[in-house]
Order: structure tokens, then C-alpha cells, then sequence
């Protein structure tokens, strides 16, 4: 049984994996302050509410972009599950190769994404992840992580118009009826949410040109479900997309044969 860990700067998604199936998923805040003691309570306890023993777990899978909370993660696999976890970053074998001027720059949770994508539905690939930013990656079709683009994520831009502007309320992320607002709170709805959909179709539409070609498109992360009925383009949800990056990776770094069969077959 594998423990998954996604630490997000706003959340924290975690899975357990049983015979290659992710059985249960949850989620945390992103919260620096506690210790690998708390931690391991907590995750005892959530992992104990979904029916399983978290004693019998018996490797654990990082991916983070929060260095402290990664450290007490790992500090807590260490003493807790008595093994040493496999912490995603470019170095390791990811079955992809990394076209980035700065592959050390690369976040793990990109990484994951384009290689969960990658190994589940070939390539070329548009992957766009809803979190605190809004990422997007792209994969060719001979399994290439191009790069990508990151813009503000919909809860931070309607946080930053609040914080920023003294007028300008926190608003419920929703579609209003209409893209002309009649109230203050829809005229911001419409500019958040109907802005990222042109913003993300607009996209979209500047990298198959830049390809060449049309990529398949998948969309994931916090907000996904929300956003992808509005999107002209066709879009694939796979909500537990980097979760399942995260295993194949640490399949490969502990060589499982199942996760080299689909490189094996290009």
C-alpha cells in the first residue's frame, strides 16, 4: 500500500494506492506549523476513517511545492513508517524527457502532471491545473514536457480584487446567468470566471498553433469540475491526475515493471 502526497501552496491531496488502484483520497490545508508528530496523527486518523491501516503502508510518494511542509512529511515517513520516501524532482528517472532551459526549476507537481498525462492518454498534450495558479503543460507526442505557462489561479485573482481594491467584496466562485454583471458581486463573477475560460480557450488555441498540431487537452486540480462545461474546447477531466503521476513515478524509481509498459510501447 503506497501513500501519495500532493502539497500545494493552499491544499494538501493525498491517496493511498492498493494493487496499482487509488483506493481512498483526501484532502488538507497546507499548514507549515505542524510537526511530523501532528502530522502523522492526522494522517493516521484519516487514513483509519477510509477503512485502512495506515501501518501497513509501505512506501510513501512526495510531491510538494511547499519545502517546509515537505521536509515534515518526510520527517514523519522516516520515523513513523520506518522508510524513506521518494520526493519528486527532475533528477529522477520520470519516463519523460524535460525540453526546459531550467529543469531544476520545473515544480514536482507539473512533473507529476505531465507524466500522469503522458502515461494514460499518449501525447500531444495540453494539461491546465486549477490551483492557487492555473499551470499549463504541454507534452508531445513522443512523451517531450515542452513547458508550459502559469497564470493567476481564479481564487487568487478574486482574493488579490478584494484585498486590493476597498470596494470590491469576496465573491462566491460561480458562472452568472449573464456575462454583463447588473450587481457588483456578478460583474466580478463574470470577470473572474468567464475571463478564465477566454483566457484558457485563448491559450489553448496559441499553443496547437505554436505545435503544429492539436493536442488532446486535459484539465485537473481544485476548480476543474467547475470551469470545464464552459470551455469551448474539449477538454478530458481527470481529477486525480497528479496523484496518479506521483505513482507512476515512484514505480519507476523503485522499478514496477507496469509503470515502464507504456514507454515500452512507443
Amino acid at each position: 500500500m503506497i501513500l501519495a502526497i500532493d502539497i500545494g501552496n493552499t491544499q494538501i491531496a493525498a491517496g493511498l494506492f492498493v494493487d496499482k488502484e487509488l483506493s481512498a483520497h483526501w484532502r488538507l490545508s497546507s499548514t507549515a506549523e505542524r510537526t511530523e508528530d501532528e502530522t502523522w496523527i492526522l494522517m493516521k486518523s484519516i487514513v483509519g476513517a477510509n477503512g485502512f491501516d495506515i501501518e501497513k503502508v509501505t512506501g510513501v510518494a512526495i510531491t510538494s511545492v511547499v519545502p517546509d511542509i515537505t521536509h515534515t512529511f518526510e520527517k514523519m515517513s522516516d520515523k513513523y513508517l520506518k522508510c524513506k520516501p521518494v520526493t519528486v524532482d527532475w533528477t529522477l528517472d520520470l519516463g519523460i524527457e524535460i525540453k526546459y532551459n531550467t529543469p531544476q526549476s520545473v515544480g514536482a507537481d507539473r512533473l507529476c502532471n505531465a507524466v500522469g498525462g503522458f502515461f494514460k492518454y499518449g501525447g500531444p498534450l495540453i494539461i491546465v491545473d486549477f490551483g492557487t495558479a492555473t499551470s499549463f503543460d504541454v507534452v508531445s507526442a513522443r512523451g517531450e514536457y515542452l513547458g508550459g505557462m502559469i497564470a493567476p489561479g481564479i481564487e487568487m485573482s478574486s482574493m488579490v480584487l478584494h484585498q486590493k481594491a476597498a470596494k470590491l467584496p469576496r465573491v462566491y466562485l460561480s458562472f452568472p446567468e449573464k456575462v454583463i454583471g447588473k450587481t457588483t458581486e456578478t460583474s466580478m463573477q463574470s470577470g473572474l470566471m468567464y475571463g478564465a475560460v477566454e483566457m484558457i480557450d485563448g491559450l489553448t488555441r496559441r499553443i496547437n498553433e505554436e505545435l503544429g498540431e492539436t493536442a488532446r487537452c486535459i484539465a485537473t486540480g481544485g476548480l476543474a469540475r467547475l470551469v470545464i462545461n464552459q470551455l469551448r474546447n474539449s477538454y478530458t477531466l481527470d481529477s486525480f491526475l497528479t496523484l496518479d503521476g506521483l505513482k507512476i513515478i515512484y514505480d519507476r524509481v523503485k522499478h514496477e515493471p507496469a509503470a515502464r509498459k507504456k514507454e515500452e510501447q512507443q
